[in-house]
C-alpha cells in the first residue's frame, strides 16, 4: 500500500481505477496558492485532464519547490498529443486506465524511485506480510478484516508516530470516505480485541490519536 497524493481542483475522481486499489489516497488543491502546503507522499498524481497549461505549470512548480516523489500525469485521450517530456513528469496514464494497468504503473514508478514499501514488516511481535495480506502475533495468525489489516499495517510502518483520527481516516480509508472519525475508534477497538494481551501495541495518545508502540518481543509477550 502506497501513500498517493492527487493534485486536482475537481470534485469527481481524477483516476477512477484508484478507488479499486488498496492505496492510501489524499487530495490536494492543484493551484500555486496551495503549493507550499503540499504534503509529503510516495507518489504525486497530477490532474491534466482539461487544464493542460495549468498542469504543466504545476509540474514545474513542484520540481522547483523540491518535491522529488515520482509524478504520474493523468490525461484524456485528446490531451496526449499536447504533453511532452519537458513537463518533468515521470509517467503518463489515461484516465480510462483500468486497475491492473494503474497499479502496475504505480509499482514501477515506486520501484524506480526506491520508494516501494517492504513486503514484510516485523515489530513488537507482529509480522505483517503485505504480499499475502496476512498478519501474525508471535507466529499465530490474526483473523483481521481488510480494513483492520490496513490500519495495523499503516501504524506498524510508521512506528511511534502519533496520528490523529482525521489523518488515519484520510490515509487508511481514503479521501472519498464520508464516515466520521468514530470509524477509526471502532476499528482500533476491534483490532485491540484481536491482539488480546498484546493490545497495548496500539497506543492511545490522549486528546490526539493513536500510535504503534515499539517493544522488544519479550515485553510484547508479557502484555
Amino acid at each position: 500500500m502506497a501513500q498517493l497524493l492527487v493534485l486536482t481542483s475537481r470534485a469527481e475522481p481524477v483516476l477512477p481505477a484508484l478507488e479499486l486499489l488498496p492505496h492510501a489516497i489524499r487530495v490536494h488543491p492543484a493551484d500555486a496558492a496551495h503549493l507550499a502546503q503540499v504534503p509529503d507522499a510516495e507518489l504525486l498524481i497530477v490532474d491534466a485532464l482539461t487544464e493542460l497549461v495549468a498542469a504543466k505549470a504545476m509540474c514545474a512548480l513542484l520540481r522547483t519547490a523540491g518535491h522529488t516523489a515520482p509524478m504520474l500525469l493523468v490525461v484524456s485521450e485528446g490531451g496526449m498529443s499536447a504533453i511532452s517530456a519537458e513537463w518533468g513528469f515521470d509517467d503518463v496514464l489515461l484516465q480510462t486506465a483500468g486497475p491492473a494497468e494503474t497499479d502496475a504503473r504505480i509499482r514501477l514508478l515506486l520501484g524506480r524511485a526506491g520508494a516501494a514499501e517492504p513486503s514484510r514488516v516485523q515489530a513488537s511481535g507482529i509480522t505483517i506480510d503485505e504480499d499475502s495480506y496476512s498478519a501474525r502475533l508471535h507466529g499465530k495468525p490474526l483473523d483481521l478484516t481488510y480494513k483492520e489489516f490496513q490500519l495495523l499495517h499503516y501504524l506498524a510502518t510508521h512506528p511511534s508516530r502519533v496520528f490523529t483520527r482525521e489523518q488515519l481516516l484520510s490515509d487508511v480509508w481514503g479521501y472519498d470516505y464520508f464516515g466520521g472519525t468514530r470509524t477509526v475508534d471502532v476499528h482500533v477497538r476491534r483490532l485491540r480485541a484481536k491482539l488480546g494481551e498484546a493490545d497495548q501495541i496500539i497506543g492511545t495518545v490522549r486528546n490526539v490519536g493513536y500510535r504503534f508502540n515499539l517493544y522488544d518481543d519479550d515485553h510484547a509477550r508479557e502484555g
